[in-house]
């Protein structure tokens, strides 16, 4: 397999880092406005480690979203670098071509987010499974590996033969969970993964996760739950609608 690799990362990165940004930009032009551009990020620099957790931080509107769709590459930079080590290889997101961009969300790049896009009539075992299927697990394989993590979930029986269309906020917030810890990502990119759990699921996520980061995962998440950035996370990562 080719390198997906365009240019050479930078020197400065690390043996133990999965995900290095280097002088991001990203703005948005109001085009209903009379084309006002509106600077978002400017010029951000990070660096995650294997089996570390940073959080972002800031108020409604800062960047923080903005920044975890440009990690997924939902939102192409504006310019410079979003470094991931890709099976061994590193590759930067801002230069790939969408077949590469989809082989590193297949195989490195787990995202949580808040909402569950789900197909009418789909099961939730085949919703969460899917992933796994993708990356060629056995059929029978992948089921199991989601029913154990539905089990943890406490997510009832009767509900995983139906589509999660049906399901309550927390249902699909689970069935969503699953689907995104069901493969062994080097990155997870967390969009409030407990928004919607009561307290007995929240911790079971926040201990699937820990599990997950004690692993080498290194993860990168937004957490309005207090509790959940204090056990999980490593580090903070502050947004002022000033930057």
């Amino acid at each position: 397999m080719q390198s997906l690799t365009v240019n050479h990362p930078p020197a400065n990165i690390s043996a133990k880092t999965l995900l290095q940004v280097e002088n991001l930009r990203k703005g948005f032009t109001l085009h209903q406005q009379g084309g006002v551009r509106l600077p978002v990020l400017e010029g951000l620099s990070l660096s995650v480690n294997a089996g570390e957790c940073l959080a972002l931080s800031g108020a409604s509107g800062s960047g923080k979203s903005t920044l975890m769709r440009c990690l997924y590459a939902n939102y192409l930079a504006d310019s410079g670098s979003i470094w991931i080590k890709h099976l061994g290889n590193w590759v930067d997101l801002c230069q790939l071509l969408p077949h590469e961009l989809l082989a590193v969300r297949q195989k490195t790049i787990g995202y949580v987010s808040q909402f569950l896009r789900a197909i009418p009539r789909v099961p939730a075992l085949e919703v969460a499974a899917e992933p796994l299927l993708e990356l060629g697990v056995e059929t029978e394989v992948a089921l199991n590996k989601v029913k154990e993590l539905f089990h943890r979930l406490n997510l009832p029986e009767r509900l995983w033969q139906l589509s999660p269309t049906t399901f309550s906020g927390g249902e699909k917030q689970r069935v969503n969970i699953a689907r995104a810890l069901c493969v062994n990502y080097p990155i997870l990119l967390l969009d409030e993964p407990t928004s919607a759990l009561d307290a007995t699921n929240r911790q079971v996520v926040m201990e699937l996760l820990q599990e997950h980061k004690a692993a080498g995962c290194a993860l990168v998440g937004i957490f309005h739950d207090k509790e959940v950035q204090m056990q999980l996370c490593n580090r903070e990562l502050s947004f002022s609608k000033d930057n």
